[in-house]
């Protein structure tokens, strides 16, 4: 389909949907809701279509003006200033238009829950893990997001063999979800008497968070386990059975919790865990070109299959999969520089998507 065709498309939309919703004819309080958000969402694509079709309109006399030889030479010239002008215009205008037009991904303006987990590389993996953790938090608080830690695990020398985290506000899914996947990390451990640089990996999963209508778990699917809390957690670990694990028996997934006290709270936790990895798989069945199921996003977490290497001797941070590297490692693990990272991979799967249109 041309991009004249897309645009006709939209605007014969545009003018149907203002219409039914005008005439009210044999439409309930639900879907004058329903149109009213599509008609919201057309709007700033119609008025972009209109500002490429005028430019072009604009252009087009400019043209038939500069070859007008009955016409004075200055407004020749002036037309001819204009014409060009008017052409840089209409590439920019062109390319907002398309980017309006790409298929919109459901999920992006959901929050999201955040899953690091160390790899291979033992404590300083640990350690490396921890770090990623405490940068996306700094990232939410540098966009007003909050983040709420559900679960960590930690290993008594500031590392986590796994953490998560629910990230809540605007837009959080489409900005993270590029940041799934392995995470090395290279650099001279503190135990390190020789010297030598170490590689270590850990794994961050961004997950969609799946509300109770995205995801409906019956009771006879699930079974609870509870058991003893380990580790630090205040008065009641291992006095009480506040632990709980809940495991969806139709897929053999299971999700433990014991960060809370409450046993109430860990279980709420776990379901909430469970749900969002139910509904990333259920993602992964309806787009295998993203292949977002979990499995795929974390790996195995071998050192081999990474999507970003951190590389502190150089100070510096390349991310593979669009050949970007950052000579300001300081700045990306303190969450100020990661958003140019992150606009880098939202420009470049736009671009690709544009390519698949074209």
């Amino acid at each position: 389909m041309n991009l004249e065709t897309q645009f006709d498309k939209v605007l014969y939309r545009h003018d149907e949907l203002r219409a039914h919703l005008a005439s009210g004819e044999g439409i309930d309080s639900t879907t004058i809701v329903r149109l009213s958000k599509e008609l919201a969402e057309l709007d700033p694509v119609v008025e972009a279509v209109q500002a490429f079709r005028k430019a072009r309109d604009e252009m087009a006399d400019a043209a038939v003006m500069m070859q007008d030889s009955s016409a004075d030479a200055d407004m020749r010239a002036m037309a001819e200033e204009e014409f060009y002008a008017l052409k840089e215009q209409l590439t920019a205008l062109e390319r907002n238009v398309q980017l309006m037009l790409l298929p919109k991904d459901e999920d992006d303006e959901k929050n999201a829950i955040l899953e690091v987990r160390a790899g291979t590389g033992g404590d300083e993996a640990a350690l490396f893990a921890a770090e990623l953790f405490r940068m996306y938090e700094r990232y939410a608080g540098l966009h007003g997001w909050r983040f709420e830690v559900l679960e960590a695990s930690d290993t008594g020398i500031g590392g986590v063999k796994e953490a998560s985290a629910t990230i809540t506000g605007r837009g959080v899914f489409a900005r993270l979800k590029f940041e799934s996947g392995v995470h090395r990390v290279q650099r001279v451990p503190a135990t390190e008497s020789q010297g030598r640089i170490h590689t270590s990996a850990a794994t961050v999963a961004i997950m969609p968070e799946a509300e109770e209508v995205d995801i409906q778990l019956d009771d006879k699917d699930l079974r609870f386990d509870v058991y003893r809390s380990q580790g630090s957690g205040g008065q009641s670990v291992n006095t009480t059975d506040s632990a709980c694990r809940v495991t969806h028996i139709p897929t053999g997934l299971a999700v433990a919790c014991q960060q809370e006290k409450s046993q109430h709270k860990n279980k709420a936790t776990a379901l909430k865990l469970l749900r969002a990895r139910l509904y990333e798989r259920e993602r992964a069945a309806k787009d295998a070109v993203r292949a977002a199921d979990r499995k795929s996003q974390v790996g195995s977490g071998d050192r081999s299959e990474r999507i970003r290497t951190y590389n502190f001797p150089q100070g510096r941070v390349t991310d593979h999969r669009i050949n970007l590297t950052l000579y300001k490692i300081d700045a990306v693990m303190s969450g100020d520089a990661l958003d140019e990272v992150i606009e880098a991979l939202i420009a470049a799967d736009q671009a690709e998507r544009l390519a698949e249109m074209s």
